[in-house]
């Protein structure tokens, strides 16, 4: 049945609505859809039935034309799927058009063009200093109160949820080896993040300020930043993080609307130096840049950690400011992750890296010890935010599975 009447407080009821392409299981043809409690509305085909202007934009196999055409119709189109979902006369004409999630294959939902992942919240980074650093005065950075460090990825290897992930081998060398060696990396990580992505490109040459994040921003996903620590910690030096980062990153199949999530912003933590004004948000008229996102790690099914999203130092704003700030132009399809996320409890760390120091104090898992994944291990993130009238917005979940590369 139609999923009309959902339960109260249904997490991803008509106040929620993402995005995302599926196609009916079996058959080769993608449409975008848009969820609707465990169902998914064919949105392309609704706009035909329904005789809506909106059709160039959502029968299409891909994202991509609706994230391009900008806010004012991002909000119109929006505004039209909720009546089409909530008001009566539109109901017979769609009851037809929604599948259960349970028969549909789901896809990544745009073409990423770029991909950049950042470094953004002060508890993981304090945290790798510590463990990396223990004998210096600070652990953080010199630079990283200043500026949001970042690197660039590699966009043809995101996921969508769902996709196996391969353990990815190469170069590792430790402390005590006299020389490196090549293999499968054995201490293979995750990394709980929220991925943002770019709707309307910009003009090379010409920055994004903080104030027109959401011109350029259409929404948010959950994104998982695989790592492979050993591989990353012998090749990072000089330059920065490179095959240890670049074999995978998986995202969720849905993308939230940032509409939908307006009664979850909240302002960043206090700032504790002085910003350049290109990344200074502290002026009364600029709208709160954090976001307040709930999110759980689970491996083999067994919750190790709930990171806030809350506490992110650096807000999305700042991080779209200054990866243009050089003139840098933006594409329809960029993705950039906002870096782990991490509270300052132990019990809120987004990474193995922390939530074991390092392979020091292992995980106790049901179904064993975990210092880094082995092969078979599923990691599963999942999220909510706060929505209208108390209601939660859910995001749609990132999971992976761990398989070795013979299989």
């Amino acid at each position: 049945m139609p999923p009309f009447d959902l339960p109260e407080g249904d997490p991803f009821g008509p106040h929620n609505l993402p995005y995302g392409v599926f196609s009916p299981s079996g058959s080769a043809d993608r449409s975008v859809g848009v969820r609707l409690g465990d169902h998914v509305l064919d949105a392309g085909a609704a706009a035909a039935a329904l005789g809506s202007p909106y059709v160039s934009l959502l029968a299409r196999p891909s994202l991509g034309p609706l994230l391009a055409a900008g806010r004012t119709a991002w909000s119109d189109v929006r505004r039209a799927l909720t009546a089409w979902v909530t008001v009566p006369a539109h109901q017979e004409a769609i009851a037809g058009l929604f599948h259960p999630l349970s028969s549909v294959d789901l896809h990544l939902p745009f073409e990423v063009a770029d991909y950049v992942d950042f470094y953004a919240s002060e508890n993981h980074a304090r945290n790798v200093g510590q463990i990396f650093r223990p004998d210096a005065a600070d652990s953080l950075t010199p630079n990283w109160k200043h500026l949001p460090i970042g690197y660039h990825g590699r966009s043809g290897t995101v996921v969508v949820s769902g996709t196996d992930v391969v353990r990815p081998s190469g170069q590792r060398k430790a402390p005590a080896d006299a020389a490196p060696v090549f293999g499968p990396s054995v201490r293979l990580d995750i990394e709980a993040e929220v991925g943002f992505v770019v709707g309307v490109p910009s003009e090379l040459g010409r920055p994004v300020g903080l104030g027109d994040f959401r011109e350029h921003v259409f929404g948010l996903c959950l994104l998982n930043d695989w790592s492979a620590r050993d591989i990353q910690a012998w090749e990072y030096v000089p330059l920065g993080p490179f095959l240890g980062k670049s074999f995978a990153t998986s995202v969720s199949a849905w993308i939230t609307p940032l509409d939908a999530l307006e009664e979850a912003r909240v302002a960043p933590p206090e700032r504790t130096h002085e910003l350049l004004p290109y990344l200074d948000d502290s002026a009364s008229d600029v709208e709160p840049g954090g976001y307040d996102l709930r999110i759980s790690v689970a491996i083999n099914g067994h919750v190790v950690s709930e990171p806030p999203f809350s506490s992110m130092y650096w807000t999305a704003a700042q991080q779209l400011a200054h990866m243009t700030v050089n003139g840098a132009s933006l594409r329809t399809g960029d993705l950039y992750g906002s870096g782990t996320v991490s509270g300052p409890s132990a019990a809120e760390r987004g990474s193995l890296l922390e939530l074991t120091w390092n392979g020091r104090d292992a995980l106790e898992l049901p179904d064993g010890k975990r210092t880094f994944l082995e092969d078979g291990d599923v990691v599963a993130l999942s999220a909510w935010a706060p929505g209208p009238d108390g209601v939660r917005v859910g995001l749609g979940d990132v999971v992976g599975r761990v398989v070795s590369r013979d299989v």
